[in-house]
């Protein structure tokens, strides 16, 4: 699946990274939810949860329907205390959304030895 327009502009703008060793998107929530947007998702679910001191969001979930398509996006995240960004895992119709030009590069077992196509 390759990324929809809206987060490869986020991509290319650094304003969404990938992050291997949490297997994750470094990104601020509403920079993605706009993306997710112009990409033609209208918001059906936002929930947040706090459990800190400063009672700034811990973390929460978004999700989203495209009426035409009958996609839907779903975004869980985490904030940082400390960041203004937060982790956050995207995935499409159940498919997680990730660093597609560094997983394009990594080894394909059943391609390299082979394998089944």
């Amino acid at each position: 699946m390759p990324l929809m327009h809206g987060l490869d502009e986020l991509r290319k703008q650094g304003r969404m990274t990938w992050i291997e060793a949490e297997h994750g998107w470094s990104a601020a929530l509403e920079d993605i939810v706009d993306a997710l947007s112009k990409n033609g998702f209208e918001e059906c679910k936002r929930e947040t949860t706090t459990s800190r001191r400063d009672l700034r969001p811990a973390g929460g979930v978004w999700q989203g329907v495209n009426a035409v398509t009958r996609s839907v996006a779903s975004a869980i995240w985490v904030g940082r205390p400390s960041r203004a960004r937060a982790t956050v895992f995207l995935a499409i119709d159940g498919e997680s959304v990730r660093d597609y030009p560094i997983r394009s590069i990594e080894r394909d077992p059943y391609r390299d030895d082979g394998g089944e196509s």
